[in-house]
């Protein structure tokens, strides 16, 4: 694809779409975003980079994990009407990097089939530098098909910005560990399991940084949690289904996202392809709806910076579509799709 695309107007709001360019993604896509509608027109991209499945931003670079059994990352110049790949991609020393964020300084990696986290330190020109440390994973779950060792499939630094904390499908936990902003290096703080066989995958914190959301991929379920952060301790309180009573499965949810209030939580779950709407208060979150997601096997499920829409990237059926959310409820009415082969995940910038 190469860097192709139309110049965009001064002051407008972008979209950044990750894909499987082994399975017919076209790489990182660049979209405007109708701020009134939230509809997407993508107006080029980069196919620079193999399998750019997760993106994050950082003023005007884009960072993608290259989700390889190699394993590195790649930064994008996104001054310009299209990603523009920024230097070579730097190894990760891991395996299937599927998730990355930033944190004091450095870029984090979750490392799928390695099950490890790597920290990078970020350059002046915002690019990652060689990595200072990776944090293995151990341990094993009961379900061997998916479980047979660990598995890092997120990692994020928490509110309060003092932990990065680590989701482990393979050994059904979460971890917390420091991250040295000077020496770039992982210190393991402590572990919390959670219900064996659930297969945690991503989490949310709630916008008061008192508890965290654990949604699991084995079990169509989400797990609250208390979330003390001058403790760094993370304390499971309850799990709540994410699917209604009945359905059918198998499901797989892959994304959670809370509402800016922390007054509502959406899943996306594969499988039956649908949207979770929950309820959140205290201690608590309660199902109270589930919508069509617009597509097949949505994979990452991204909110607006204006948090009055929600985008799915629907990986099998290769679209991305947008939900405008009714603020009393919480529920997403359709508004539209845009094509993007196996996409995989949405950011704005």
């Amino acid at each position: 694809m190469g860097g192709t695309g139309t110049v965009r107007g001064r002051g407008a709001v972008r979209a950044y779409i990750g894909s499987f360019t082994s399975a017919g993604g076209r790489g990182v896509l660049a979209a405007d975003v109708d701020a009134e509608t939230g509809a997407l027109t993508v107006t080029g991209g980069s196919d620079a980079v193999a399998d750019p499945s997760f993106l994050a931003l950082a003023g005007p670079v884009l960072h993608a994990v290259s989700e390889t059994e190699s394993g590195a990352v790649a930064a994008f110049d996104i001054s310009g009407p299209v990603p523009r790949p920024l230097g070579s991609p730097v190894p990760v020393d891991g395996a299937a990097p599927t998730h990355l964020a930033l944190a004091d300084g450095h870029l984090l990696t979750a490392n799928y089939t390695s099950g490890s986290v790597t920290a990078l330190p970020l350059a002046e020109d915002g690019t990652a530098r060689p990595a200072t440390a990776v944090l293995r994973h151990e341990g094993r779950g009961p379900v061997t098909a998916r479980q047979a060792r660990p598995h890092a499939h997120q990692v994020l630094p928490d509110p309060s910005g003092r932990w990065v904390v680590s989701v482990d499908l393979g050994t059904d936990s979460v971890r917390i560990c420091a991250l040295d902003a000077a020496t770039g290096t992982l210190t393991l703080h402590g572990e919390t399991a959670l219900r064996p066989g659930t297969g945690p995958r991503h989490l949310a914190f709630h916008p008061a940084g008192t508890h965290a959301y654990v949604l699991n991929e084995l079990e169509p379920t989400l797990t609250v949690c208390r979330w003390d952060a001058e403790a760094g301790v993370l304390e499971p309180l309850a799990e709540t289904p994410v699917v209604p009573e009945g359905t059918p499965g198998p499901s797989y949810p892959s994304e959670v996202v809370v509402a800016p209030d922390g007054r509502f939580l959406w899943a996306a779950v594969r499988g039956d392809d649908t949207l979770a709407v929950l309820a959140l208060e205290g201690d608590g979150a309660a199902l109270v709806a589930t919508v069509p997601c617009g597509g097949t096997w949505p994979r990452d499920l991204t909110l607006a910076p204006s948090g009055r829409h929600l985008y799915a990237a629907n990986e099998r059926s290769g679209d991305v579509t947008w939900f405008t959310l009714d603020p009393e409820t919480g529920i997403p009415a359709r508004g539209g799709s845009v094509e993007a082969p196996a996409a995989s995940c949405v950011v704005f910038g």
